[in-house]
């Protein structure tokens, strides 16, 4: 009888951010990680693309969540990286964004390191600063903001975050991830806070060939928001900061008139 061949695996877990949606964002360790690992767990915003660079002999597995659909709960998933780490070795958790920017990649981590399992994390870049700066809007400007914030839309209980009631005193620019649902209470947040001439925008499916970008400030863009669709995810972007993309565009269609004058 041939004697059987056994492989030890050493289970680890890589949190890897796949960045705002195009592919080309993701960073050179991330893509590293991806070409290594034996499990693939990807959420539902992942591009395509990500996929075709794991090995045709890994496992790759959707545990993707979205407004109103959850394939698995968190501590399935938590439970799933525990298992597939233990049974494959290295399994890499592919998030949009960042894994740390209300992506619950710390609890995932700390659930792994539970059972002495290895982690580490390969920062990705967060859609609340890549998004408003691929549509040119600087989430910080001299003599304009001091600081920008970044909030949920909504918190573990289903309300707005009572940081966004903060936020509306301040002059910061104010990010909001997750926010289109709520976007009716955010707005009167800010008007009744004296900033219904305040700038917004909305960037939904950001970064990708299908990018929706609506301008417009608080006093009208419940309205002008309903153009993109329900389901999308999308990227509210408040303050005078916005207000500089605007002054950009109107700059650049003057420019290209004068030249065809010229």
């Amino acid at each position: 009888m041939s004697a059987l061949t056994y492989r030890a695996v050493t289970p680890r877990l890589t949190l890897v951010g796949a960045g705002p949606g195009d592919p080309d964002l993701i960073t050179l360790k991330g893509l590293k990680a991806l070409r290594e690992a034996r499990v693939v767990l990807y959420d539902a915003l992942i591009h395509p693309a990500l996929l075709k660079e794991v090995s045709a002999s890994a496992l790759k597995r959707f545990v993707g969540k979205r407004a109103g659909l959850h394939t698995y709960s968190q501590d399935e998933i938590n439970e799933m990286i525990v298992r597939y780490a233990l049974a494959y070795g290295h399994v890499v958790r592919l998030k949009g964004g960042d894994p740390f920017v209300f992506g619950r990649g710390y609890e995932e981590i700390a659930y792994a390191e539970s059972f002495n399992i290895e982690t580490d994390v390969v920062p990705g870049i967060s859609s609340a600063i890549a998004l408003p700066e691929l549509n040119k809007i600087p989430l910080t400007t001299r003599g304009v903001n001091e600081s920008f914030w970044v909030l949920t839309g909504t918190n573990s209980e289903g309300k707005v975050s009572a940081d966004v009631y903060q936020a509306a005193k301040t002059n910061a620019t104010v990010v909001i991830l997750m926010g289109l649902r709520k976007l009716g209470e955010i707005v009167e947040i800010f008007r009744e806070a004296g900033k219904a001439e305040l700038p917004v925008g909305i960037i939904a499916n950001g970064s990708l060939p299908e990018e929706q970008f609506v301008l417009g400030k608080i006093s009208d863009i419940t309205e002008k928001a309903k153009q993109i669709p329900a389901k999308s995810p999308a990227t509210l972007v408040i303050g005078e900061a916005v207000s500089l993309h605007l002054n950009a565009r109107a700059l650049h269609k003057q420019v290209k008139e004068w030249m065809e004058v010229l």
